[in-house]
């Protein structure tokens, strides 16, 4: 095991690898994309996923307008056009063009074709805090390319993603294979 000393640092965001993904919505009837690295599963039965934005994101009136969203997970080739998405506002720009698009149940959730996976999301409530908004979305459905299925089942020793290194970056590819889960721990020797 390695010895390293500790020091306290008195930063406020922690060195910490986050998933990166270009949240969709419509605002304004039109297809929009935000890049969004703050979100995670937060429950399993009913599947909850939960996406944090500024307030200031123009995306944010589309979630609350449509009661939906999509978390699309590029690739790692995508990762120009998808910083691209995170430093302009659909405000001004129209991102949906940089895509190829489709929809599922919804209809309200532009889920972007060139993304590896693509989570269609059904808005089920909104925490509000001083400066960002937490939205909860249930998973309506997911849709995956078609070689990380196997056998209907997924297979992810190919998934090709990236992701971001909190606190300022930076994107980093996802790396090698270590280990199975739940399996590689059965080994392990406790100490005595």
């Amino acid at each position: 095991m390695r010895k390293i000393g500790k020091v306290k640092t008195g930063w406020k965001l922690p060195i910490l690898p986050l998933p990166v993904c270009l949240l969709g919505a419509h605002v304004k009837g039109k297809p929009n994309f935000n890049t969004i690295v703050w979100f995670n599963m937060l429950h399993g039965n009913p599947p909850l996923i939960g996406v944090t934005m500024s307030k200031m994101h123009y995306t944010n009136q589309g979630i609350k307008e449509n009661k939906s969203f999509s978390i699309n997970i590029p690739t790692s080739e995508m990762v120009v056009v998808t910083d691209y998405c995170g430093l302009h506002s659909g405000s001004k720009v129209d991102k949906s063009k940089e895509f190829t698009l489709f929809y599922g149940e919804l209809k309200t959730a532009p889920m972007i074709k060139e993304c590896g996976i693509n989570i269609e999301c059904r808005l089920v409530n909104t925490i509000d805090f001083k400066k960002t908004e937490l939205f909860i979305g249930e998973i309506v459905e997911i849709y995956s390319d078609d070689n990380y299925v196997k056998e209907e089942s997924p297979d992810v020793k190919d998934f090709d993603s990236f992701i971001f290194l909190m606190p300022n970056g930076p994107y980093q590819k996802i790396g090698d294979y270590l280990a199975e889960s739940y399996e590689v721990g059965t080994s392990y020797k406790p100490k005595k």
